[in-house]
């Protein structure tokens, strides 16, 4: 029966083959399975206030409901994104009457991130006297999301994206449901197809079952058109290929996905590993991030990791950044994947990155030590009175153009060494110059020394 006739189910395939017991809820078995931490739970025994959190698809709605069904309880079901206090005021009164009758409720709260703090506090008396049982479900971090108030009172449980297999289960599931499935409307797929379709839902079972029920209205259309012959329901690789054509893949422009794909790619970037780096590279643009952050995190790999070991780092990932303005996507996009590749293949040095944050420290121990005189400028006659740029030592005029010796620091704090750079790339030359460098004002520090005691 096509959706339309009358006395059909108007309801989503997605909603209408939401598992109705453990036996049908595909995936999550390290949650759920035997000896898993929440199998205790779904098996009836040990009912308690829990946050679920994970991708979307990934069962979230469907667990809250099989745990609330095996204790019988009252499922009271609302959304962050349209309720408010007053919602969960009403589900506290709805609780404190049920509890005198003897019953339990479980308030399921979708999007429980999208509450503010104050409103999370809302309901945590009657999660704290047992009025209620809390289950909230979140695809954000709960770490950053919800207050620790809340955090203290319920247990999370992480979900994870759905498999291949999982999904596959779950399509077969829904084309042999004669009752909830797509029964006679169910199109002709092969495993391949079926498999496509899995791999498109990207560990989505909502989107795989609502991928399998636009097929049927593929379907329908094609057969209404007289094609394909003899009542077939196949479709035509044309029309399979527009189905899966508007495909997507998780990433959150703001979220925690976000930033654990640029982490990857700063990590495999750092880690000298090209391949890995343009792989979370294009997960990136694919994704829908804006190419322009990623030019501003390439160069900030480049004096990070890269530095001094190979300073053409660092001009590469900005004028890839300038590739990228001046000729957008997708032509610019091959300029940042230059940059990338090359800086992953770079030798690496955090030598500079290191000396600065110690830099900085010093910095703001030490508070405003002044410059030592001999350093000063003295564009007046005034300031040469009374010594500004005294004794001060030309470097172009020293021999090698370099005063060995000479003193930068304030006269009231002790040298300091920050740069350190490793025997990799360019730095192995800078650090030969620079312990050459050392040596000679150590050398002429101990003469100074030796003709100051002879005066003494």
């Amino acid at each position: 029966m096509a959706r339309g006739e009358s006395g059909a189910d108007m309801r989503p395939l997605a909603d209408r083959m939401r598992p109705r017991s453990l036996a049908e809820y595909a995936g999550q078995a390290h949650l759920v399975g035997s000896g898993r931490p929440l199998a205790h739970v779904v098996a009836g025994r040990g009912l308690h206030s829990m946050v679920l959190w994970g991708p979307p698809g990934s069962g979230k709605t469907t667990l809250a409901r099989l745990v609330a069904g095996q204790y019988e309880a009252e499922f009271i079901a609302l959304s962050a994104v349209l309720a408010g206090v007053k919602d969960v005021r009403a589900a506290v009164e709805r609780a404190q009457a049920l509890q005198a009758e003897g019953r339990r409720t479980v308030l399921f709260l979708d999007e429980v991130h999208r509450f503010n703090k104050a409103q999370q506090d809302a309901f945590l008396p009657w999660v704290e006297d047992g009025t209620l049982t809390f289950i909230g479900a979140t695809t954000e971090n709960p770490s950053f999301e919800l207050n620790s108030a809340l955090l203290s009172r319920a247990r999370v449980y992480v979900l994870k994206a759905l498999s291949q297999e999982a999904l596959l289960a779950i399509l077969r599931q829904a084309l042999g449901d004669t009752e909830r499935g797509l029964g006679p409307r169910a199109p002709v797929l092969s495993d391949e197809q079926l498999a496509a379709i899995a791999e498109a839902a990207d560990g989505d079972a909502r989107r795989a079952l609502n991928l399998l029920e636009l097929a049927a209205d593929l379907a329908d259309a094609a057969q209404a058109d007289g094609e394909p012959p003899h009542g077939a329901r196949e479709l035509d690789e044309a029309t399979f290929a527009a189905l899966l054509s508007g495909g997507y893949r998780r990433f959150d422009k703001r979220g925690e996905a976000f930033y654990d794909q640029i982490s990857a790619l700063h990590k495999s970037v750092r880690g000298t590993d090209p391949d890995a780096a343009l792989y979370w590279l294009a997960r990136m643009i694919d994704g829908g991030c804006d190419p322009v952050y990623i030019a501003r995190r390439v160069v900030r790999m480049a004096s990070e990791d890269i530095g001094n070991a190979d300073p053409r780092g660092l001009a590469l990932a900005l004028d890839a950044w300038d590739a990228y303005e001046r000729l957008g996507s997708p032509e610019g996009e091959l300029a940042l994947a230059q940059a990338v590749a090359y800086l992953a293949c770079a030798p690496k040095s955090n030598a500079v990155y290191r000396a600065w944050g110690q830099a900085q420290a010093d910095a703001a121990k030490l508070g405003s030590l002044p410059v030592p005189l001999h350093l000063r400028n003295a564009p007046t006659r005034l300031m040469k009175e009374l010594g500004y740029g005294r004794d001060y030592r030309y470097a172009h005029d020293e021999a090698g153009g370099f005063a060995a010796g000479e003193q930068y620091f304030p006269d009231e704090m002790q040298p300091r060494r920050y740069y350190e750079p490793p025997p990799r790339g360019l730095e192995l030359k800078i650090g030969e110059k620079l312990a050459k460098l050392r040596e000679e004002s150590a050398a002429a520090r101990q003469r100074r020394g030796a003709k100051e005691e002879k005066k003494d």
